[in-house]
């Protein structure tokens, strides 16, 4: 057994849930914490079921993923008891006995229809902190999210275990070689689609398995943040590429994105090249106390940076973040949080005890407006795009003249560039767990 294995680290784990469940309780004045996994949610008119998504607030107690109709429940000074679905179905796959290295934590009952949970339930509802959505009821449990408790538990669901930490390295091991992947069939001159499938391959996870939907955009597409059609037939002129793909593990997740283009050589090609290296500059900011709002600033001073050495501002980069013309260009956030979920909850609560930090005024968009404390897993990705609808809006504006519009014409065909990395704030230098699963792979 290595410091990194999953049966070392768990218990440790579960002892601190234990005692986030404990404090919250106590806070809320209930007796349990009741968390179903969720149901299935079924079309209009049909009989087909949607793709099945996991409570978080269960799936941070255990690792299951594909297990509609369970529940967990936890007393305080009690072993925290797992009501396992095991239905009988011929239809689909069961899912096999609870086992491995966390199941010896649980009492666990095995029931074959979900309404056998209700015995298997605390016997009064109303001393229950049910966690979960509207339609995970069963009998007397509904979920009624207890603001106080779900204020305490995802406040300091921010500062990962360290058995956190390693199933998102994990993930993002898996990531980072159906990213290497991707780009191999981007260079060889696949499709949108095309791409979409070597990275599924290489991940050994389809797109219900992944966290998210993938991002692959090509040329122009770049611009679209969130470019999702993936087009089936190449470009007749392949420029460039921008990737944003996550993977799973045990139900935690990574997100990465990474641009290229396809002149290695090329003005563009330097243009991510300096992004990289401004990528990496914010990264190294990830420190114990640190503001993550002036990452962010300090990302839009960068990327001005870089846009200024192009020819694309005439202004200087200063001024463009104070006008706000540096928005036009990177108009999402700096990053967020990750762990269970791809944003994970509690990037603006105050306290445990709730209230809310306002992003920056001029930035609306940004997920994590809290100060970084060692244990703390974000994402630093910095973007620069040409955007026509953004870029129309400044050409209308009173700094039209502040901007190149020719040097914009000349790059808005390679579409933009985004660079992320998941990095964990300790109490001395950032871990980047993205970079070293890419140094790991070479």
């Amino acid at each position: 057994m290595t410091a990194s294995d999953p049966s070392i680290l768990y218990p440790q784990h579960l002892d601190v849930l234990r005692s986030r469940a404990d404090a919250a309780l106590e806070r809320s004045g209930h007796d349990h914490l009741v968390v179903p996994s969720g149901v299935l949610h079924y079309q209009v008119f049909d009989d087909r079921d949607y793709p099945y998504a996991v409570n978080p607030q269960f799936k941070a107690w255990v690792p299951l993923v594909r297990n509609p109709g369970s529940w967990l429940v936890y007393t305080p000074g009690e072993t925290p008891r797992l009501v396992y679905l095991q239905p009988a179905d011929y239809w689909h796959v069961v899912p096999e006995a609870p086992g491995g290295y966390w199941a010896g934590h649980f009492d666990v009952h095995v029931i074959r229809e979900a309404g056998d949970a209700l015995p298997l339930l605390p016997a009064d509802a109303s001393r229950c902190a049910i966690l979960g959505e509207s339609g995970s009821t069963l009998g007397p449990f509904a979920p009624n999210n207890p603001q106080a408790v779900i204020d305490y538990l995802e406040y300091h669901r921010a500062y990962k275990t360290p058995y956190e930490i390693a199933m998102i390295r994990k993930a993002t091991d898996r990531g980072v070689r159906a990213h290497r992947a991707a780009e191999r069939a981007f260079r060889a001159g696949a499709s949108e689609f095309g791409i979409h499938l070597a990275y599924c391959q290489a991940a050994r996870q389809d797109a219900n398995e992944l966290p998210y939907h993938n991002i692959i955009a090509l040329n122009e597409h770049n611009a679209i943040l969130h470019y999702m059609e993936f087009d089936r037939v190449p470009p007749r002129e392949p420029r460039s590429f921008l990737i944003d793909a996550g993977a799973s593990h045990d139900g935690y997740v990574c997100d990465i994105t990474r641009t290229h283009a396809i002149d290695t050589t090329g003005e563009f090609q330097g243009m991510i090249d300096a992004m990289d290296v401004a990528q990496q500059a914010l990264c190294a900011q990830v420190r114990d106390g640190v503001d993550y709002a002036r990452i962010h600033l300090e990302g839009h001073l960068l990327v001005s940076r870089i846009l200024k050495e192009a020819g694309v501002l005439r202004m200087s980069p200063e001024a463009a973040v104070e006008c706000g013309v540096s928005a036009a260009f990177f108009p999402h956030g700096m990053g967020h949080g990750i762990g269970l979920q791809v944003h994970d909850v509690g990037g603006f609560l105050a306290s445990d005890r709730g209230g809310r930090i306002e992003p920056p005024e001029g930035h609306p968009h940004l997920r994590l407006t809290r100060t970084l404390a060692p244990g703390m897993v974000v994402t630093i990705e910095p973007g620069l795009y040409f955007i026509d609808m953004l870029l129309e809006q400044v050409r209308q504006g009173p700094h039209a003249r502040d901007i190149d519009w020719e040097r914009v014409a000349a790059l808005r065909p390679f579409g933009g560039i985004r660079i992320e990395d998941e990095v964990v704030c300790t109490e001395g230098d950032a871990v980047n767990l993205t970079r070293e699963g890419f140094a790991a792979l070479a």
